[in-house]
């Protein structure tokens, strides 16, 4: 039956009321926060909280937790190598991923005429000897620049952080070293250990070939080399990372500060007597540097030559098996810092 005029005019004033009402009701809705905004903006709250749970764009990034949950595992023989700080965590790491991914073969690879070190590793890189390189430094210009003339891009991927120990002989009296004053040293600008509170006695800094100046410090091609070189010299300083240098029997390691005065030391104290050793060895105190206590560290990276071939999945595979929780807790377990 068709509906009258009457009853037409009322059906259409219950439904211009009803529009209405739904309306206004999505008007509040929205101005209460019940719809949120999920563009571009800042989604700051009103006392100024950015945190994540008030930042639905704040991207987070989730990490497998074991080497099995890695996902796009490539299978081949991939050749890696580069800087000699990595050697613990790689003893580790190495024979871990082998016994979950046995296709993901991998093969440490010396460079043939030179000292292995970071240079030498990313050089072979982008000589294509490597499948990927490991880093303590970062990336140089004149590297990145090499690999955009040879028609490909190199990048690095943070893993761990590593701290920094300046090791002298035994016998020498320091209260420690600004990091200044080492950089002064290595400059020829410091030359004796008066300078800084130790003995009236000439300093001779030792470095690598490649990475120090040779007009002012005895270069070495390897850290055990350099670290022998020491031992037999009281007026001897090197460089290198805390995990090489901080167990060493026959030198000792300094604290190092940002300030005169306000040194802090790479090992856990008390500093056991080297006449201990080897039975009982100073070990790093990873804590100081976590905490930003200690002033002198840097990150360990891996390259990887972005060509969109094997070799770059290689490269980023490997970088996601450091970054796993699994991969995270042996490079604190091998003595340095992670990154989570």
């Amino acid at each position: 039956m068709s509906n009258t005029p009457k009853e037409t005019k009322v059906l259409l004033l219950t439904l211009v009321i009803t529009l209405t009402l739904l309306g206004i009701g999505f008007f509040f809705f929205q101005r209460s926060g019940g719809i949120q905004s999920i563009t571009g903006g800042n989604n700051s709250s009103e006392n100024g909280d950015n945190s994540a749970d008030n930042s639905p764009n704040q991207t987070v990034i989730e990490y497998p937790e074991t080497f099995a949950q890695v996902k796009n595992v490539p299978k081949g023989l991939f050749s890696h190598g580069g800087s000699t700080t990595w050697a613990p965590i790689r003893a580790e790491i190495d024979p871990a991923i082998q016994i979950v991914w046995p296709q993901f073969q991998l093969r440490y690879t010396d460079p043939v005429r030179e000292a292995p070190s970071t240079g030498t590793g990313i050089s072979m890189l982008l000589n294509n000897e490597l499948a990927f390189a490991l880093s303590s430094r970062p990336i140089s210009k004149n590297e990145y620049e090499t690999a955009e003339k040879r028609g490909f891009k190199i990048k690095e991927i943070a893993v761990g952080i590593d701290g920094i120990a300046v090791a002298v002989h035994p016998s020498l009296e320091i209260p420690g070293l600004t990091i200044q004053q080492h950089d002064d040293i290595y400059a020829g600008k410091i030359t004796n250990w008066s300078e800084v509170g130790g003995p009236d006695l000439k300093i001779q800094p030792y470095g690598k070939i490649g990475r120090d100046d040779p007009n002012y410090a005895i270069l070495t091609e390897t850290t055990t080399e350099a670290i022998r070189m020491v031992a037999r010299d009281m007026g001897g300083i090197y460089w290198s990372s805390s995990t090489l240098l901080v167990p060493q029997c026959t030198v000792k390691t300094v604290p190092i500060g940002k300030n005169p005065g306000e040194f802090v030391a790479p090992y856990q104290e008390p500093f056991i007597p080297l006449s201990q050793c080897p039975n009982r060895r100073n070990e790093v105190n990873v804590n100081v540097f976590r905490s930003g206590a200690y002033p002198w560290s840097r990150r360990l990276f891996v390259v990887v030559k972005e060509n969109g071939q094997l070799d770059q999945i290689a490269g980023e595979t490997y970088a996601q098996f450091m970054l796993t929780d699994q991969g995270q807790e042996i490079i604190r377990n091998a003595g340095f810092v992670s990154l989570r």
